[in-house]
């Protein structure tokens, strides 16, 4: 698994062995990063289910200023901090070690950029999206980019966020929203 695009592209990014993760294939991150813009600069960005922070770390390569990577799992949260120090990123990055509806609770946003990956067993889309949108986490004029199985049923959009782009790849649906 490489960075695709920005500063670092063609880095390789450490994953954690076995299934327990399931990384954003490049394809897919490519495609992401074309709907969004291929620049990031400045932007304020918040990774959910990180696994790997490949999505976090993508924006850090297209100029974000700052990351906030939140994953409950030791393993990945270790795989993280060696991606963040492989390339060079560490101080612009932080690793929140916590569930995510818990960390929601507590993080300081608002976050120009959220991506949010869940495992798909997780169904957690529309949790993800309520809680984001209850705890005004997203600036004005920021972007969610959630990512769900595509049986996963469609997630209602909350007052004050409006559906930018909804692409299937496979069995992966990413819905972007934006806030009004």
């Amino acid at each position: 698994m490489r960075i695709v695009g920005g500063d670092l592209r063609g880095r390789t990014l450490y994953a954690v062995r076995g299934r327990a993760t399931r990384p954003t294939a490049d394809r897919v991150r490519q495609s992401i990063f074309d709907r969004l813009g291929q620049r990031c600069d400045g932007l304020r960005v918040l990774d959910l289910y990180a696994g790997t922070g490949a999505l976090a770390f993508e924006a850090l390569s297209r100029g974000a200023a700052h990351a906030t990577l939140v994953e409950v799992d030791a393993k990945a949260a270790q795989v993280i901090e060696r991606n963040a120090a492989e390339l060079g990123c560490a101080d612009r990055c932080v690793i929140v070690r916590q569930d995510v509806e818990r960390a929601l609770r507590q993080l300081p946003g608002p976050y120009d950029l959220v991506f949010s990956d869940p495992p798909y067993a997780l169904r957690a889309a529309q949790r993800t999206l309520d809680a984001l949108a209850a705890a005004d986490l997203v600036a004005v004029q920021g972007r969610v980019v959630l990512e769900r199985d595509r049986r996963e049923p469609q997630p209602v959009v909350p007052d004050g966020f409006d559906v930018d782009d909804e692409r299937r790849y496979g069995d992966t649906v990413v819905l972007v929203v934006r806030r009004r």
